[in-house]
């Protein structure tokens, strides 16, 4: 049989994790996945986080997602960086929210 998005997703971040790096990218790891399947994939990479240390390098378009895994976000627009801070501080501030994230 062949392998669903989230399948196929759910693999590479393995095969990824099998020299056990320290970091790791994520480049658009929700793309064109159900909603239930992303949060599937975040919650494992969560909890290899918690477990082993990895470090994730992770960008995303989904603001939403983004900020509710990240310790640390950076907001570019157009190319620069319009917001370097802690995700819980970028979550909060209505006007970034506003202006750049859409909600």
């Amino acid at each position: 049989g062949t392998l669903s998005g989230g399948e196929r997703q759910m693999l590479a971040i393995a095969r990824a994790l099998v020299a056990r790096p320290q970091l790791i990218l994520l480049d658009e790891p929700s793309l064109g996945l159900a909603p239930l399947v992303v949060e599937q994939i975040i919650a494992t990479v969560n909890d290899l986080c918690r477990k082993t240390g990895l470090s994730v390098l992770l960008v995303e378009q989904n603001a939403i997602t983004a900020l509710g895994v990240a310790d640390q976000g950076v907001l570019l627009s157009l190319g620069k960086v319009v917001a370097d801070r802690p995700a819980k501080e970028l979550r909060a501030d209505a006007t970034l929210r506003a202006a750049y994230l859409g909600y």
